[in-house]
């Protein structure tokens, strides 16, 4: 079995974070496992509060991955100070592991920050040139990348602005755009566009967390980058489009809309 790590912080109320990232994981078959750097106390509607671990303790986790099980891709998302984007820098540094796939999670689907502002230089300079794949959403990319994005052809150039900040590919996620939820990747060479109809629904908390450890999940059963993130595009939308209407907020998606649907469907009930 296929074996994927998450570096992120724990959704209290199940829908982003570490329990997207694993719920995620185990849909597609390979192993999850999870170095968390932050708890936070989160629901549908708002973020209370955060409490970073220590770097020690987060570098601590990852040994123990190391040590013994290993891993086939690596999945990187929250991360609010300096501190603890060293702390991974300097594991992933030791471990080099491949198909790492950074998601550089900046704010909470309700809009509630969940990376210190002064943290972007950081970002960029220990934490970006270490990605096979980054993964930032349009706000995400114009922090990155100093710019406004009002197009597709600004998704292009903000992609090209970051990929120069070392990673080898980006993916510019255009959900937060009108019309059709457009993503361009970009690998230093081409470009490549996902296109998927839009979905009318408020029930998108975790996507972001989904779509990237979707991605590596893909990376790690052995897909190359555009096959990697037009599957994972595939089943980020599906379970979009089966969001689960819980909470008072932006409800969670159904990582496991497919397997309760033609399996668990047939035992149940």
């Amino acid at each position: 079995m296929k074996r994927v790590l998450t570096i992120a912080g724990s959704d209290c109320s199940g829908g982003a974070g570490i329990q997207a990232d694993i719920k995620t994981f185990s849909a597609h078959g390979v192993f999850g496992m999870s170095a968390i750097v932050a708890v936070v106390a989160e629901n549908t509607a708002r973020v209370i509060d955060i409490m970073d671990v220590t770097p020690d303790m987060i570098k601590k986790q990852i040994d123990a991955v190391y040590e013994d099980i290993g891993t086939d891709a690596v999945k990187v998302g929250m991360l609010s100070q300096p501190c603890c984007m060293a702390a991974v820098a300097e594991k992933l540094r030791e471990y080099s592991p491949s198909n790492v796939v950074i998601d550089p999670v900046m704010y909470a689907k309700n809009g509630c920050p969940l990376m210190e502002p002064g943290s972007i230089n950081a970002l960029i300079e220990t934490i970006i040139p270490l990605a096979d794949l980054l993964t930032p959403n349009i706000p995400e990319a114009e922090k990155i990348a100093g710019i406004v994005i009002h197009s597709t052809a600004d998704m292009e150039r903000a992609a090209k602005i970051i990929r120069g900040m070392g990673c080898k590919h980006v993916l510019v996620k255009g959900g937060h755009a009108a019309g059709d939820a457009l993503d361009v990747l970009y690998d230093g060479i081409q470009f490549y566009r996902f296109s998927t109809a839009r979905i009318d629904t408020k029930n998108t908390h975790g996507t972001g967390c989904t779509y990237s450890s979707a991605i590596a999940s893909n990376l790690a059963l052995g897909h190359d980058m555009p096959e990697a993130v037009a599957r994972a595009k595939h089943y980020v939308t599906t379970a979009i489009a089966h969001a689960l209407p819980l909470g008072k907020g932006c409800g969670p998606t159904h990582h496991f809309w497919e397997l309760y649907e033609h399996g668990l469907s047939n035992t149940t009930g």
